[in-house]
């Protein structure tokens, strides 16, 4: 591209030179030309006309400079008289020998372009005059391949044009160079980061800001990824556990029964135990089948018309129906009027549910659930608050990543680690979202903002 435009430059930059010369030394003739016959019709010093001809021929421009070379205009130069014939011409030899074409005369133009002798010429002609009346003509006549000869300007072109060529290329390269060397070192740790080598070392002081992003970005997609390959490693790992270990307990019990090592009421009870280790995997298969739905958005949400304080305590309650009535206690706090929006039931039962489960596992103790409904100019808000001892603070920017267990449930209680994820995702499915709101050693709030007219 560079070496394209300053061709372009080059030919553009030529024509221009060789088309103003052409002007500037037509101006210079018909400059000359007139200087000529002004000097040709001056008068004497008693105010009478010189004669013409006289007896004294006009000095004519000479065709050659002292040491004999070229002049930069040099112009075959005639007097004539006003029937075309040649009275004095500077050269010997010209392209008019004793007459002038009667159709110069007549062309009114002072320059003129003719054909001649198998060459374009330009010719100037002035006209000499005395007593207010014409008695001949200075003309010049010049081929145009001389006209528009140029020598010093097309070198000092050459020199630009190669000098910019020269810096050009300089500057490409150093720039070229720049870019290059960060941009392969990416292209190799994309490299490293294929074959399964997540640890790599970019150095980032470059001063260009693109490709300074370029890096940051590629490292933060490089800690991304490494972290989903630690995920993706935990989740096989606990999904083999959490789901080996009631296949387990229940080959065990089922082989107690089958061997006739328990009888009788005892026997009822390993096969309720059974059927328990039953309901749990299949609650985590469940729990693992519909975060795939949500994540491949394969679900639809049936969203209608209801009053939110209606949902909300038909919510709390079918989450209250199977606790221990000694257990943990729920307060509601309803909006004071009713207020309709459209919600799927269904769907946010399972948030409500999520999210009163974690309340009571972060309660060692049975305690109290606070449930509070708040009402803003655009949403609805949902708190949900227990009095547990809080989510640690370098574990609350992942409590929303899908697999992730903090270490105060890992070993506790048994699950995926999916339920705030797919919580999340259901939230902003119904056109909402569900955001921690804070966290500390006296308990725990999660919010869910509901709009009052999504669709």
């Amino acid at each position: 591209m560079l070496c394209i435009g300053l061709i372009v430059t080059a030919i553009i930059s030529a024509l221009w030179i060789r088309h103003s010369t052409l002007e500037n030394r037509l101006n210079m003739m018909v400059l000359l030309s007139g200087d000529i016959a002004g000097r040709i019709s001056m008068t004497d010093e008693q105010g009478k006309s010189k004669p013409f001809p006289g007896k004294n021929p006009p000095a004519l421009p000479p065709s050659k400079q002292e040491g004999g070379k070229d002049l930069m205009l040099n112009p075959f130069t005639y007097i004539i008289d006003t029937e075309g014939t040649i009275i004095s011409s500077n050269r010997l030899r010209g392209p008019f020998a004793q007459q002038i074409p009667p159709s110069v005369l007549q062309n009114e133009n002072t320059i003129q372009e003719h054909f001649l002798n198998d060459m374009d010429v330009y010719v100037v002609k002035s006209p000499i005059e005395m007593e207010e009346e014409v008695i001949g003509w200075v003309v010049m006549v010049e081929s145009k391949q001389n006209l528009s000869r140029v020598k010093q300007e097309y070198t000092q072109l050459a020199i630009m044009i190669i000098s910019l060529a020269l810096l050009g290329w300089a500057a490409i390269y150093i720039l070229t160079t720049r870019l290059s060397k960060p941009i392969k070192d990416v292209a190799t740790a994309a490299k490293h980061i294929a074959e399964g080598n997540y640890r790599i070392d970019l150095p980032n002081n470059s001063k260009e800001k693109e490709v300074y992003e370029l890096i940051h970005s590629f490292e933060e997609m490089t800690k991304k990824l490494e972290r989903l390959e630690s995920l993706r490693t935990e989740l096989l790992a606990g999904v083999t556990h959490e789901l080996k270990t009631p296949v387990t307990s229940i080959s065990g019990l089922l082989q107690a029964i089958k061997d006739g090592v328990v009888t009788g009421e005892e026997a009822k009870e390993f096969v309720n135990l059974s059927l328990h280790e039953t309901e749990k995997m299949k609650k985590m298969v469940e729990d693992l089948l519909a975060f795939n739905q949500f994540a491949a958005k394969a679900v639809d949400v049936n969203k209608k018309r209801h009053d939110l304080n209606d949902v909300v305590e038909g919510a709390v309650y079918s989450w209250n129906v199977p606790q221990d009535e000694r257990g943990t206690k729920v307060n509601l706090t309803l909006l004071g009027s009713p207020v309709e929006v459209n919600i799927d039931p269904i769907r946010f039962q399972q948030i409500m549910t999520n999210l009163l489960n974690n309340a009571k596992q972060a309660m060692d103790q049975a305690g109290e659930i606070d449930v509070t409904l708040h009402e803003e100019a655009a949403h609805i808000l949902i708190d949900v608050k227990d009095v547990g001892k809080g989510i640690p603070a370098e574990e609350q920017p992942f409590i929303f990543e899908r697999f992730y267990r903090g270490e105060g449930k890992k070993y506790k209680v048994r699950g995926l680690g999916l339920g705030l994820s797919l919580s999340k995702m259901i939230a902003q499915a119904l056109g909402g979202d569900l955001v921690l709101l804070k966290s500390s050693p006296s308990g725990t709030v999660f919010r869910i903002y509901l709009p009052k007219n999504n669709s």
